[in-house]
């Protein structure tokens, strides 16, 4: 369709084109960007969650085109990971023989961590949208960048504020029990907070992990009972989560907090609005855009005006996209190793993270976190760090 106005308006000035032989010119050739996620299967709401992000920030990237390269346009290669490292890496072979550039995904993190390795073999750029595994970025793959924070930094920084709020409210929160899911993802989260948490004087009573899908939480929540946790924290994706939450609501378990580190369903505007009681007070350690750039607000209503919810894999996919077309611009090249150098030297700032200007240290945005977030009167409000707060943190949700 652009191609087509493009020739149009070209061919409607044409004395101009035979004066100015350059202005006239062809196109400038556009550069394939792989867009890969998760689109079928198990994680597929948040795949396609991610995908509409890609497409947004595509969209307006593409309003200018890569100055650079002459105007050149973006030409996103959509993949479907169908929720399995495999089908990831089957993607990449065909990005590779396609001519991509880079590529842009691909939201968990065991598919991350195939597709990025399958990547480097052909010296591609893989810009990883969420995947928050820290081996993704810890085997000194060149090609590989990471915008966000890593489940290393968003443990300790929930353990670290979990303390600040629990003896705040003089301590009324001594045990634990985690809730998680198999993959690399809940495994990894669940394994870094047994760790930190002794520290801080808290005794993790239990953990349990569960298989993805799983359709039934009952079992799960029956022995939730009997351990009698002070705190239930879950990391899981977004499916198994709010199931989660609604069998501790059926059977009337009700902890002093449910404390989520990277909750799948915790931070989400659509678990708020479908389940308003099982998800109120709920505190989530996450992934969060800035609230105070207005800029988040209107990339919220072109989601919404979309029908789509503005969670946390549209922001995320949307400025991973963002961060490559800098990078693009800056490199003046589709050439993957001149990409590759210039992602390595970013300092894009802007965004509507809370993050300042970027800076990759082997792969990893040094300067990412996350935000504390709580679900107070039906809405999502950011409550640590103060800098961004909203609204202040209520601790324990019950006495």
């Amino acid at each position: 369709m652009s191609t087509r106005r493009h020739f149009i308006t070209q061919t409607a000035a044409g004395a101009s084109a035979l004066a100015f032989p350059l202005v006239g010119g062809a196109q400038a050739k556009p550069i394939k960007v792989g867009v890969l996620h998760p689109v079928t299967g198990a994680l597929a709401y948040s795949g396609q969650q991610c995908r509409l992000g890609a497409e947004l920030a595509i969209e307006d990237i593409n309003r200018t085109g890569i100055k650079s390269l002459g105007g050149a346009k973006i030409d996103a290669l959509l993949a479907d990971a169908q929720s399995t490292p495999q089908a990831g890496v089957a993607e990449i072979e065909k990005f590779n023989e396609a001519g991509a550039s880079a590529v842009v995904g691909a939201f968990a993190s065991a598919i991350c961590l195939a597709t990025t390795q399958a990547a480097a073999k052909y010296n591609l750029p893989h810009v990883v949208d969420v995947g928050v595994a820290d081996q993704i970025v810890e085997r000194g793959l060149k090609n590989t960048f990471r915008f966000g924070p890593g489940y290393r930094k968003c443990a300790e920084v929930a353990v670290a504020n979990l303390h600040v709020l629990n003896t705040a409210a003089g301590k009324p929160a001594r045990t634990v029990m985690i809730i998680h899911e198999e993959s690399l993802f809940g495994t990894g989260t669940a394994n870094l907070l047994s760790r930190e948490l002794p520290g801080y004087g808290y005794e993790v009573r239990e953990v349990i992990k569960h298989a993805n899908p799983t359709r039934d939480f009952n079992n799960i929540v029956l022995r939730m009972k009997a351990v009698n946790p002070d705190i239930v924290i879950p990391a899981n994706y977004y499916n198994e989560y709010a199931l989660l939450v609604r069998t501790m609501q059926q059977q009337k378990v009700t902890p002093k907090a449910i404390y989520s580190v990277l909750g799948g369903a915790a931070s989400q505007y659509k678990f708020v609005k479908e389940f308003p009681d099982a998800s109120n007070g709920i505190i989530d350690c996450n992934h969060w855009f800035n609230p105070r750039d207005k800029r988040s607000a209107d990339l919220k209503k072109r989601v919404e005006a979309k029908g789509a919810f503005f969670s946390y894999e549209v922001f995320m996919t949307y400025t991973a996209m963002r961060v490559l077309g800098d990078a693009i611009e800056r490199a003046k090249s589709t050439d993957r190793a001149a990409i590759i150098a210039a992602l390595e030297s970013s300092t894009f700032a802007d965004h509507i993270m809370p993050y300042g200007p970027t800076k990759f240290v082997n792969g990893q945005n040094t300067g990412a976190q996350p935000l504390m977030t709580q679900v107070q009167k039906n809405d999502i409000k950011v409550i640590i760090p103060r800098d961004y707060r909203e609204a202040e943190p209520i601790f324990p949700l019950k006495a």
